[in-house]
């Protein structure tokens, strides 16, 4: 329709600016869908604006404003009604009235084949029978309710809550119908409808664990888990660490109880002579703070303020869903951390994204100190000593990540619009139906693959899975630079089935941007890189694998 139409050409003329723009859309990790939430801000009164009385919506002029308009599909708030105000004026009302009729039809012959049905299973006894069918009425079976809801979302193109009051007005939920049901009643509908209209994915934990259940160290571990384990540790324990070795084991994962140290030791921050590490260790943290108190007092500089007050922003939208990360004391080690490196690395400074890579070093770190999970852990709990200790190493070997692909946070950031472009020629070879499916749809790659490329998926999945990608990361040459292109292909052909089925450019975005990991485990991550790994092995020494 022209509406969609129009929001079609809108998103791609301001995603044609993403470097500088698209900053602020999150996936796997952002909260999701809060029906209490939803449910008070209904009864608070916020009801879309009605049909006849119309206004022009704000006409947007950066990618943000028109994200905060259309809003992606799990971020539900008081945008929500906007996108509604602008579907009812933008979509034909005769279609719109029609579609909302045909949900109506639909919900009368459901009743009606639920009441024939209950005609049937009438038993000779009146007084039975009439019990059964008051608690028929009262409570309908699972089965129609799963049929009435497929029925009424596929015949919905915006919301399928959309009902049909007089003066040609709709109603986003059955909380504004005029019928005799309480309004609690009315609120917990619309949270069902409104939940049926968002993309099918699994139900998302309030505190996802950061770590998979075969490394947290709950389960015992297995006999395969167990020698493993050893092996990393007979390579750890000789005075000089063979790295080539620790590679090769580390490709397949690394157990928790010897990650930080081969983390430390395969980003290169720590020597593989294992008796100059201490004294290294001690020089790079005393080395890290020195720069604090030379550098951190001048935060609020007219020339650094701008810098730190989008690090201060950012922060607490890392990982929100992760009490962790909301603590106080780790937020400001966080912004300490960032303005650091941004001031020390002028020739990109800070940029929106970067905020995410602190967190997996971060968690990897503390692991070093304590046993427990961590998503609630206290770090006060913690001494001081302890957590400038993890403070400084998450610094460096964040350093050490940023300096190989530092082209992808300078201006207009080059690096990252090469590694997109060489994604959908790589894609465009290894599954043509797929790249012509989003062709056809006017889907670029941009639009999506950037927040892959400028998070490192980071976005895309659960920071456990994100552990473990960076493990096999960090064995891998160029494993963050080169080896992340692979990871992408091979993520995006996943999904080939769930793509294949959206036929249209909104449902394209919308499965894009949201993506159901949020119960990958190690063994989803396993697959994926194994993918990826025979991709680069088929692609990479092909001359025209992408275009140059």
């Amino acid at each position: 329709m022209s509406g969609d139409g129009s929001k079609k050409q809108f998103w791609k003329r301001n995603t044609a600016k993403v470097p500088g723009n698209i900053q602020h859309v999150y996936g796997a990790q952002h909260p999701p869908f809060d029906p209490l939430l939803h449910a008070n801000l209904m009864k608070a009164g916020n009801k879309p604006p009605s049909a006849t009385t119309p206004g022009k919506p704000k006409k947007a002029t950066t990618f943000q404003e028109f994200e905060s308009i259309t809003s992606d599909a799990w971020d539900v708030g008081d945008d929500d009604d906007e996108l509604l105000a602008m579907a009812a004026q933008n979509l034909n009302i005769e279609v719109v009235m029609e579609t909302a009729n045909k949900v109506i039809a639909n919900h009368s012959k459901l009743r009606e084949r639920r009441q024939q049905r209950m005609d049937k299973m009438t038993e000779p006894d009146e007084k039975d029978g009439q019990e059964a069918h008051e608690e028929e009425e009262e409570e309908p079976d699972e089965e129609d309710e799963r049929e009435e809801g497929a029925e009424t979302t596929t015949d919905l193109s915006f919301s399928s809550e959309a009902l049909p009051l007089s003066g040609n007005r709709l109603v986003k939920s059955h909380s504004e119908a005029p019928v005799g049901s309480p309004k609690e009643v009315g609120v917990e509908q619309a949270v069902l409808h409104r939940q049926q209209s968002l993309p099918h994915r699994p139900a998302i934990p309030l505190v996802p664990r950061i770590v998979d259940q075969n490394t947290s160290g709950t389960p015992a571990m297995s006999e395969r888990e167990a020698s493993r384990l050893d092996k990393f540790r007979q390579v750890l324990a000789g005075p000089n660490t063979d790295l080539e070795e620790l590679r090769k084991l580390s490709w397949s994962g690394i157990p928790r109880q010897v990650r930080p140290i081969t983390w430390k030791l395969l980003t290169g921050y720590l020597p593989a002579n294992a008796e100059r590490r201490e004294s290294t260790l001690q020089r790079k943290r005393q080395e890290y703070f020195g720069f604090i108190e030379q550098y951190y007092d001048s935060r609020n500089d007219e020339h650094h303020q701008d810098t730190y007050r989008q690090i201060h922003i950012d922060i607490p939208r890392t990982n929100p869903l992760i009490p962790l990360f909301q603590q106080a004391s780790v937020q400001e080690i966080f912004e300490r951390i960032l303005f650091i490196w941004a001031i020390r690395h002028p020739a990109s400074g800070y940029v929106q994204g970067i905020n995410d890579l602190v967190t997996p070093f971060f968690v990897v770190y503390l692991f070093e100190y304590i046993e427990e999970e961590v998503e609630n852990f206290n770090v006060s709990s913690l001494q001081e000593e302890v957590l400038r200790n993890i403070e400084a190493d998450s610094f460096w070997c964040m350093s050490k990540l940023l300096d190989g692909i530092q082209d992808n946070y300078t201006f207009a950031q080059p690096g990252i619009q090469r590694k997109v472009k060489a994604l959908e020629e790589l894609v465009s070879r290894i599954d043509e139906t797929v790249h012509c499916h989003m062709q056809q749809y006017e889907v670029e790659y941009l639009q999506f693959a950037f927040r892959w490329m400028n998070n490192l998926l980071m976005r895309e999945l659960p920071l456990r899975c994100t552990i473990r990608l960076w493990d096999t990361y960090q064995a891998e040459p160029e494993g963050f630079s080169h080896f992340h292109l692979y990871v992408c292909a091979a993520f995006l052909v996943r999904w080939r089935k769930e793509i294949l089925e959206e036929k249209d450019f909104q449902g394209l975005m919308i499965l894009l941007q949201n993506l159901p990991t949020m119960h990958w485990g190690n063994e989803e991550v396993s697959v994926l890189l194994a993918e990826a790994y025979r991709l680069k092995f088929a692609f990479a020494d092909a001359p025209n694998h992408y275009k140059r």
